[in-house]
């Protein structure tokens, strides 16, 4: 796994071990960000269930303002802060539970939120989240939720549903909240 432009392009990433977490594919975040363009540049950007860092590390090799990624399981949080380390960016490390962050953010804080829960999180735990997300969105924001293909399609309360990127077995939702 590798960073795959920007300021750390082709820096590699490391990944926790493991099944618990599963970090979007190269390709994959090359396509969401792609789809996504200059709007990451100076963006506030939320990366939730963070992981390895792999998406919220992009952002700010892209040139997002700030990142904040919020990751729980220890094991992968440390893995999360080696790697914001090795590309020297900055960006925020939060190790808390992510419903117990969302009820702590600043309302309308995050102009970039990407939500990349388990893949066994049940839809309606995952609905629960958005809708605490909706909360912590600009207007204009843009909310991007990574699912497995096949799986019902989340919704997120008034958020816009733009078309799903398809990468193999990953689907990413996209919801625009008011006009960008």
């Amino acid at each position: 796994m590798r960073v795959i432009a920007g300021a750390a392009k082709g820096r590699r990433l490391q990944a926790p071990s493991g099944l618990a977490t599963r970090p979007l594919t190269d390709l994959a975040r090359e396509g969401l960000f792609s789809s996504i363009g200059e709007r990451v540049e100076e963006a506030r950007v939320l990366d939730l269930y963070a992981g390895s860092g792999a998406i919220g590390i992009e952002a700010l090799s892209r040139g997002a303002g700030a990142v904040t990624l919020v990751e729980r399981d220890p094991a992968a949080f440390r893995i999360l802060r080696e790697n914001l380390a090795a590309v020297g960016l900055g960006g925020r490390a939060v190790n808390q539970e992510v419903t117990a962050f969302l009820c702590q953010a600043p309302a309308a804080s995050f102009e970039l939120v990407f939500v990349d829960p388990p893949y066994a999180e049940a839809l309606a735990s995952v609905e629960m989240v958005l809708a605490k997300v909706a909360a912590v969105v600009t207007p204009g924001g843009l909310v991007v939720v990574h699912r497995r293909a096949g799986g019902s399609a989340p919704t997120l309360p008034a958020g816009q549903v733009m078309p799903p990127l398809r990468y193999g077995d990953t689907v990413l939702h996209r919801f625009l909240m008011g006009a960008w």
